[in-house]
């Protein structure tokens, strides 16, 4: 359940008829009228949106480096789907840390949500998490081998040189020090 939707999303309208309905994605079809007078059938792909989390424990930063069916090995920031709709995005991105991590935090704020792409209405939520409570065990997916790392901020830079699935997080990109991540404003009270 999405608390919150930044300005400028494009999501598929109320009058979007679903055509199709798959495991991740959905079809909708709508009726548009165009500047000209004349109507087309427009499409917009769905799916869940997308929770990831920047988490900071002892002044570094946890990232994971995960291998999934069909995909070698790569970076990321721990997260997941948020594919509860009892969930919101925050609940999600709790879930998605322990599940992956095992790793509790207190404290949480929404730093970035950006839409993927324009004609997919799916939106990535990332939280920086601070105050780390506890660790127990993962609970990985069947699909899931994900080792947990815990990187200074140097290290997290250079990983994101050189790792395209961290182009996209623009407070990473944005930051010169791990203060500034500490720092990034929130844009949603939970």
């Amino acid at each position: 359940m999405r608390k919150y939707i930044p300005n400028g999303i494009l999501t598929v309208p109320e009058k979007a008829e679903l055509v199709f309905s798959g495991k991740i994605f959905n079809v909708y079809q709508w009726p548009q009228k165009l500047f000209d007078g004349t109507t087309e059938t427009f499409e917009m792909l769905s799916r869940t949106d997308t929770v990831k989390i920047i988490a900071i424990k002892d002044n570094k930063i946890i990232i994971t480096r995960q291998k999934q069916p069909r995909k070698d090995w790569f970076y990321d920031l721990p997260g997941g789907r948020n594919d509860n709709p009892a969930e919101t995005e925050l609940d999600a991105a709790k879930r998605e840390m322990l599940e992956e991590t095992g790793m509790s935090f207190r404290t949480w704020k929404l730093v970035e949500v950006h839409q993927p792409f324009m004609k997919i209405d799916w939106l990535v939520y990332t939280f920086i998490a601070t105050s780390f409570i506890s660790q127990e065990p993962q609970k990985l997916d069947g699909g899931e081998q994900i080792e947990v790392e815990e990187v200074d901020f140097e290290q997290l830079k250079d990983i994101a040189k050189t790792e395209e699935r961290f182009a996209k997080y623009s407070t990473i990109d944005k930051a010169t020090t791990l203060d500034d991540l500490l720092n990034a404003q929130s844009l949603c009270n939970y």
